[in-house]
């Protein structure tokens, strides 16, 4: 017996029916459509956070890193400032200390006994240091009669320590600036022995630096060997 046609009534509610469930099942995709772009929103969200996050710490630890380096940057010039400062004054005291005995030497020219026997000792070196039969001795003006006796004397002293005989003119060709003292020059004159006060200072400057420089100011500790 074949089934019995739906009156109008059954055929709304079957219609009702169906669209109660398709309703039903559009509220379920929404829910899950908003689930769904709720979670995806939210790990966008984070995910953008964390970036920003990151560019801000970057950002923070870029100028960290400047501000360390603008205050090393500072401090080592603090520190050079004040160690330039510390060498200016050492300097200073060095050539104080220089300056005393570059006066000192300017008034040794006057005690004629040790002005004799210093000429007669620089002649005599001079000489040994040339092995020449003449040479030519070189003083200032004031110095010529004193120096004509002193090259006496230390040709006869180079004559028993060498062997030889040597003979010498004397040129009065020093500067009256000079403390004193005298050159010698060979008698080819391709050979000039200083003997001055002036150099004899200078040689002895360069030469007790070191020491001077020890004993005023004690060790640089940022040399490892001291000469």
């Amino acid at each position: 017996m074949p089934p019995r046609p739906m009156n109008d009534e059954e055929v709304l509610s079957e219609m009702n029916k169906m669209v109660a469930f398709i309703k039903q099942e559009a509220r379920e995709k929404e829910r899950e459509i908003k689930v769904k772009a709720d979670e995806e929103f939210a790990i966008e969200k984070a995910k953008l956070v964390k970036q920003e996050q990151q560019a801000i710490d970057a950002q923070f630890e870029k100028k960290r890193k400047g501000a360390e380096v603008a205050q090393k940057i500072a401090q080592s010039n603090l520190t050079n400032k004040s160690r330039l400062k510390l060498l200016q004054r050492r300097e200073e005291q060095l050539q104080e200390l220089f300056s005393i005995a570059r006066t000192s030497i300017l008034t040794f020219a006057e005690d004629e006994g040790r002005y004799f026997q210093f000429l007669e000792g620089a002649v005599v070196q001079g000489f040994l240091q040339l092995m020449e039969t003449r040479v030519t001795l070189h003083v200032r003006e004031q110095d010529a009669d004193l120096m004509q006796k002193a090259g006496e004397a230390a040709a006869d002293s180079y004559a028993e320590i060498s062997g030889r005989e040597v003979t010498f003119e004397l040129e009065t060709t020093l500067s009256q600036d000079c403390a004193g003292g005298v050159k010698l020059v060979s008698g080819s004159r391709r050979i000039t022995i200083d003997n001055t006060l002036d150099e004899r200072l200078r040689l002895l400057e360069d030469k007790m630096l070191p020491e001077i420089r020890r004993d005023l100011f004690g060790p640089n500790e940022n040399r490892k060997f001291y000469t």
